[in-house]
Parts: C-alpha cells; sequence; structure tokens
C-alpha cells in the first residue's frame, strides 16, 4: 500500500500536464486537497491494497505514520491558505504541481529503507523546495533561496560522501545491513568521520543551530503557503526525521553521539529563544522559534531512550501543528495590514477574533501549557532527560520554556491586546482561507492536549 504514497503524487503531475489544460487548472487545487485528505485516512485507517507488480521496499512504522500524518495535515491547510492567497489560476495550477513533488519526496524520505534512498528523495524535496521559495520571483526570496540552496548543496555533498564511506565500509546502503556492518568495528575513524558528516548534513538541512543560517531568510521571504510547508514539515522531514531515522534505524546511540545531540538539542533551544525574543518582523520571530522548537525534539531523541524518543516524535508533531497555525496567523495578519513589523500592529484581536483566539492557543501550546499537546511532549522529553541523569538539559529545557512563553506573550502584546491603531481601524477578519485551517490545527492543538492523557496507554511505541 504505501508504495502509492510516493508513486501516486508522481503520476498526479503527469495526469494533470496532459492535454486538456484549462480543465485541469480549475480542477487541480480540489484534486490535491482530496489527495492530502486521502493521505490522512489512509495512515489512520490503513488498507492493504497488494499490487505484485508495483512493490517498492518500503516500511511504516509507528514513527513513519506519526509524519506521514504531519505531511498530511500541513499540505492540507497549505492548499486551503494557497487557494485564498494565489489569485492567478496559472500560478496556483503551478504551485500545485510543486506541492506534488514535495508531497513525493517527503513521502518517500519518511518510508524508505535504505540511505541512499532517503539522500535521493531529501534532494527531491529540496529542489522543489528552493523553487516554491523563490514562487514570486521577488529579491529577498531569490536571496534566501540562494542561501537555501548554497548551504543545502554543501550538505549534499556532506551526505554524498558519507554514503560513499558507509557502503565501502557495509558493503550495501540498506539500513539494517549498515546496522549489521557497524556493529563489527563501530569505533574505527573512518566510520565516525562518515557518520559525523552525515550527522551534520542532516542539521543544516534541519535548520539547527549553528547550522542555521538560511533558515530565518528562508522562512521569513517565502511565501506565506510556502512558509506554512516549509515551517510545517519541510525541515522537519528531511533533517529532523531522517536524523530520527537514522538513529533509531542505523546507527543507535553511543555516548559521545549522545552528548553531541543533547549539546546540539540545548544550544538550538536556548540560541533560538533568546534570538526569537529579539525580533520585531513576525516571520522572523516565529523561524527562530523553530529553530528552539525543533531542539526539543533533537535532545528528547539524546536520551536514547524509548521515552525519549517517544517526546521526540510527539513534539515533531506537535511542532508541525502550532507552528502551521502560527504562520497561518502571521500570513492572516499581512493580508490585512500588509506588514509584518510586529511594533506597527496593536489590538487587532477586537478586528480579527479568529486569528487573535488561534495564535494564543498556539502560542500557549508551543510554551508548553496545560492542557494542550505542546505541554505533553516537553513534559516527556524533561522527564525522559530527568530520568536518564541529564537533569542539567532538563532544567535548560525548563528555563527555555519561560523563555518560548515570553516572547510569544511579547507577540500577543504587540500585535493583539492593546489599544488598537487608528489606522487600524477598518480592518476585518481575514478570509475563510486562513481561518479556517487556523481553526483546524487550533482544533487539534486542544483535542490532542485533552485526549492524551487517556490515549497514551493505547499508543504502541
Amino acid at each position: 500500500m504505501y508504495s502509492w504514497f510516493i508513486l501516486f503524487p508522481l503520476l498526479s503531475v503527469i495526469i494533470l500536464n496532459l492535454p486538456f489544460r484549462g480543465m485541469m487548472n480549475k480542477i487541480a487545487i480540489w484534486y490535491a486537497l482530496a489527495l492530502s485528505i486521502a493521505q490522512v485516512y489512509l495512515v489512520l485507517f490503513p488498507v492493504n491494497i497488494v499490487m505484485p507488480f508495483l512493490q517498492l521496499n518500503l516500511n511504516a512504522d509507528i514513527i513513519s505514520r506519526a509524519v506521514l500524518l504531519c505531511i498530511a495535515i500541513v499540505l492540507f491547510v497549505t492548499i486551503l491558505s494557497a487557494k485564498y492567497l494565489i489569485k492567478k489560476e496559472d500560478k496556483l495550477f503551478n504551485f500545485v504541481n510543486l506541492l506534488f513533488i514535495c508531497l513525493a519526496g517527503m513521502n518517500g524520505v519518511t518510508l524508505v529503507t535504505d540511505i541512499f534512498s532517503l539522500y535521493v528523495f531529501i534532494e527531491i524535496t529540496a529542489v522543489a523546495s528552493y523553487t516554491l521559495i523563490s514562487f514570486y520571483k521577488d529579491k529577498d526570496a531569490f536571496e534566501a533561496a540562494f542561501k537555501y540552496i548554497m548551504l543545502s548543496a554543501m550538505a549534499s555533498a556532506m551526505m554524498l560522501a558519507g554514503i560513499a564511506l558507509i557502503m565501502l565500509i557495509s558493503g550495501d546502503t540498506g539500513f539494517f545491513a549498515i546496522r549489521e556492518a557497524l556493529k563489527v568495528s563501530p569505533h574505527s575513524s573512518l566510520i565516525v568521520f562518515a557518520i559525523a558528516i552525515f550527522i551534520c548534513a542532516l542539521f543544516i538541512k534541519g535548520g539547527l543551530m549553528p547550522f542555521h543560517g538560511w533558515l530565518p531568510d528562508a522562512y521569513s521571504a517565502a511565501p506565506a503557503p510556502v512558509s506554512v510547508l516549509l515551517a510545517g514539515v519541510v525541515t522537519k522531514t528531511l533533517g529532523i526525521y531522517g536524523l530520527i531515522r537514522i538513529m533509531v534505524s542505523v546507527i543507535g546511540f553511543d555516548g559521545p553521539l549522545k552528548q553531541a545531540l543533547l549539546f546540539i538539542g540545548a544550544l538550538s533551544i536556548v540560541v533560538g529563544a533568546l534570538a526569537a525574543l529579539g525580533q520585531s518582523d513576525f516571520k522572523r520571530m516565529l523561524a527562530y522559534s523553530s529553530i528552539s522548537q525543533v531542539g526539543y525534539i533533537i535532545i528528547g531523541l539524546g536520551t536514547g531512550t524509548a521515552l525519549g524518543i517517544f517526546g521526540a516524535v510527539f513534539h515533531l508533531f506537535n511542532h508541525a501543528i502550532f507552528k502551521s497555525s502560527l504562520f497561518l496567523n502571521s500570513a492572516a495578519v499581512e493580508s490585512r495590514l500588509g506588514t509584518r513589523d510586529m511594533d506597527k500592529m496593536n489590538g487587532l484581536a477586537s478586528k480579527m477574533p479568529v486569528t487573535g483566539i488561534t495564535s494564543v492557543i498556539s502560542c500557549l501550546s508551543a510554551a508548553g501549557l496545560p492542557p494542550l499537546a505542546g505541554f505533553w511532549s516537553k513534559l516527556i522529553i524533561i522527564v525522559a532527560l530527568w530520568v536518564s541523569g541529564y537533569r542539567v538539559y532538563a532544567v535548560v529545557a525548563i528555563m527555555a520554556s519561560v523563555i518560548t512563553l515570553a516572547y510569544f506573550l511579547s507577540l500577543q502584546r504587540r500585535v493583539f491586546f492593546g489599544r488598537i491603531k487608528e489606522d487600524s481601524m477598518n480592518i476585518k477578519e481575514a478570509g475563510i482561507g486562513l481561518t479556517l485551517p487556523a481553526v483546524i490545527l487550533t482544533a487539534i492543538i486542544i483535542g490532542v492536549g485533552i485526549a492524551f492523557p487517556f490515549l497514551r496507554d493505547a499508543i504502541k511505541f
């Protein structure tokens, strides 16, 4: 069944670009929405469709299925926002085609069982992402895309070099074969070097500190629907899920590697949060916040325990939801005021109540306040750190949550609270293309947060 998660988006690009372009222009967006809904359904309720002539070597465990679900949900809200924001039919058609390529690449990253295929699908997604960032062809977007291309190209070269060295050692590119080969001589200098450069490449793809140089520009300069997609799932799938999969299925967790993950994670948490605290641009604050939140995923992974890995995957899911919601809020505000400068905003909640309420709930989830979904994943990560003996990192995670709350309260005060400015008196709530997806994501945040205590025993991890 999982073969179709890759093949169907690729076939869709071909189908949409066959003759009858006029008709295809009109149905493309609805076709994309249907495909994203179908993926949500198939992840939650798998159907065993056996196609003997079309079998790929894929595998989906609970981690893969969680990421596939994230991809489908964020793709759905991205399409809704694009339908509202991209007015020209031809541009919307091109946007949908790029989304399908991204979808095939991300699904491939999530499902493959060998390291070379992982690299190939990472590159497919990255190439589509470069184009999406510069979709409107403005100067800032080209600059951001160029930075992303340069650093991503460096990461790609490092990944290929790491794969080549690993293949020389193992004689194969399959996850299982590499893991078995690594057991023979796990501490040789060649193996350590190969693993180090491959993991550094994934850090770059995921925008972790100190490899984050491209991320704030890419998130802030990209068109609003692209920012939702990038922050929600693209970087999380390429860099963070890739790292989780390599650690869990291939490398395992030894002492030095765990310490490196914990240090990079803590660095990303603290520096990202402090950088977000000083921003006045709505989207740049959210971009630095993403770096900080991803740090929680990495320190959870760095514990090397089942509880820590569960917390990391759970926070990856939560982050995809609340950060996508916040980028939709940013797009809603920018669509009405024409600016992202938070110092030029005030009291917008009185005119944009849906945007204001969904923003507050998403911010509180990101800060880890109960009973929202973000609270549970952060709590699990902190508990995993504490019981594993990494109590300093647990304290860092707690203190950084206070900073997170501080910069999100600052955002709320500057954008939504207080007395509205005179030049904003006549604005109205954003259209349904931005409010509906934000409401859907907020409902997920609340629903998962309330339901989790009752469902945790049913989750097999």
